[in-house]
């Protein structure tokens, strides 16, 4: 990255931002949101997905776990690496912050210790971080459903009607009972964002995001003990003794850096370190999208939709709306799709043959770059598929990863191109489904902005303008959640009075849209009915959850 230039008593702020594979840090100048130096070190463990790193010991399907000591890594790597390359002096920096993906979270001791850094629970899978796509709770998260609209919980409905596998109660019920002992060494249920702040601090400090969205926290009250029991009578006190602890307001100082994160990161000893918050919650910031309206969709592996409102209204299959969850004293909106860019490199990735691997290296480019420009080359429709983007299951707005996906219409003239623009195509489709349910929910979308890897990919960002029929707006930083990360560090360190100004200050985004094309729209319209018409049919018909169920006894051994 081109080094900006500074004034001798310009101060900054460094945002690191906690990916599916890797984390980076961004050095950030404060007075105008300038992007320093950034760095990146993926994670030595990467996603463990089939089996556990020291044993080998095989893991069922639909799990994924991460190794938190590659969280620390990654300070110890990219801070360093940030300071050297921008060549200031680091005590000209003010704070730091950091943001994780979420619901990412973990067992420990009282005092931060990771189980699976204990001997005696390092061989149990159950011991390591629960990824967010760690989607092998859903038996789980359906008899929490089951029971609070059994039992008329109010709650339920802030979540759409239906609380997640990927959040934090269900994956703590399938620890309970799965691995008992386990559970009872738990002192800590902790979400990874939390995990690295304490890390950097000292301090456990919990924060309201997460606390919102992923640990049912509504009105002052998690789930009550006797909801709990209900479950599990194991599960009465998760709450009380693995679960409760002071919460920190988004934008607040959760403490200070400490000497060994400071030793760790060659930052200045007690300068400021931000309340912990989740990747696409802190992009909001880094696209000034505090207003009312204006929906930002994080868009990579997977794609989270935020928004901020002053009114709070039941958004069918939301993920939840939490007051303070994106900016304090508002209401703040998460909707999201399981798989975006995972369903995009899983079909570049197997399915497309030699010949076109052979192709994209004679035009110098990978795979997905040549299939979507294959694909743009083709007509709007001209392909004759329609595919439903559940590859990973649906978070908005069935809340149910047992789904899977779905492509029809394919013929022996199909080709690779054809596939993969339907696949993009798909993804725009649910979208525009989350975005219709909230107009409908009386919480209008009025803007829908980009961030994430994928804005880079032209051919994607004007299949969604298409598809939603409204211009999208791209962020302006590539990196924008540590940038958001970075906004909220200024505010922690008293740069700014709030998230609002700073992120005026700090964020935005690009002059230039992409404006929906009226004869594209038009065509779109016609295979948006027929989404939704599978939409409503396989997300509902028992099928694909049938499959599902057969393919988990065959992988069993027929048991």
């Amino acid at each position: 990255m081109q080094i900006v230039s500074s004034k001798v008593d310009e101060k900054y702020v460094v945002g690191v931002d906690y990916g599916t594979l890797s984390g980076r840090a961004l050095l950030v100048r404060v007075s105008d949101g300038s992007e320093v130096a950034t760095a990146v070190f993926e994670y030595p463990h990467a996603v463990i997905e089939d089996s556990l790193p020291q044993s080998g010991k095989k893991l069922p399907p639909d799990w994924a776990l991460q190794v938190p000591a590659d969280y620390v890594a990654v300070l110890k790597n990219t801070v360093p690496a940030v300071l050297k390359e921008s060549g200031i002096n680091p005590d000209d920096v003010i704070g730091i912050s950091t943001d994780f993906t979420a619901c990412t979270v973990l067992p420990v001791k009282q005092d931060g210790t990771p189980l699976c850094e204990l001997e005696e629970f390092w061989n149990d899978p159950h011991s390591y971080v629960k990824l967010w796509k760690h989607h092998s709770a859903q038996p789980h998260a359906d008899r929490i459903n089951e029971l609070a609209h059994s039992r008329g919980e109010k709650w339920i409905n802030r979540y759409g009607g239906k609380i997640s596998s990927e959040w934090e109660f269900a994956k703590a019920l399938q620890v309970l009972e799965d691995a008992p002992s386990l559970y009872a060494a738990i002192d800590h249920w902790i979400e990874a964002a939390d995990w690295i702040t304490w890390q950097l601090t000292g301090t456990y400090v919990k924060n309201i995001c997460t606390a919102g969205y992923k640990a049912i926290y509504q009105d002052g009250h998690y789930p009550s003990p006797e909801f709990l029991a209900a479950l599990n009578p194991g599960f009465r006190d998760f709450v009380k003794t693995k679960v409760e602890h002071p919460l920190g307001q988004l934008g607040d100082r959760a403490g200070s850096l400490s000497k060994e994160a400071a030793a760790w990161t060659g930052l200045r000893e007690g300068i400021a370190v931000a309340v912990g918050n989740v990747d696409a919650h802190v992009s909001a910031a880094a696209a000034n999208a505090v207003k009312p309206g204006q929906m930002v969709a994080i868009m990579g592996t997977s794609t989270c939709h935020v928004m901020v409102s002053d009114v709070l209204s039941e958004v069918p299959g939301m993920c939840g709306v939490v007051e303070g969850g994106i900016v304090p004293e508002q209401w703040g909106y998460e909707a999201g799709q399981s798989g975006v860019g995972d369903i995009f490199g899983w079909f570049a990735n197997t399915f497309a043959s030699e010949k076109y691997e052979a192709l994209a290296k004679e035009r110098g480019v990978d795979v997905h770059t040549l299939l979507s420009e294959l694909s743009s080359e083709r007509s709007v429709g001209e392909h004759g598929l329609v595919a439903l983007d559940w590859e990973s299951g649906n978070r908005s707005t069935l809340v149910d990863h047992n789904l899977s996906g779905l492509i029809i219409g394919m013929t022996l003239a199909t080709k690779p191109e054809d596939v993969y623009r339907a696949l993009v195509e798909s993804t725009a489709f649910g979208a525009r489904k989350i975005i219709e349910t909230f107009n409908a929910s009386g919480v209008p979308v009025k803007e829908f902005i980009a961030a994430g890897g994928l804005i880079k990919n032209k051919f994607v960002m004007q299949i969604y303008a298409d598809v939603l029929k409204i211009p999208v707006y791209i962020i302006r930083s590539q990196q924008g959640p540590a940038l958001g990360a970075a906004i909220h560090a200024a505010v922690a360190a008293g740069a700014y009075p709030d998230i609002q100004s700073a992120s005026a200050a700090m964020g935005g985004v690009e002059k230039v849209s992409y404006q929906p094309i009226s004869a594209n729209s038009t065509v779109y319209d016609k295979l948006y009915a027929h989404y939704n018409s599978l939409y409503e049919t396989f997300g509902h018909n028992g099928m694909m959850h049938d499959l599902r169920a057969i393919r988990d006894r065959a992988i069993a051994g027929g048991k």
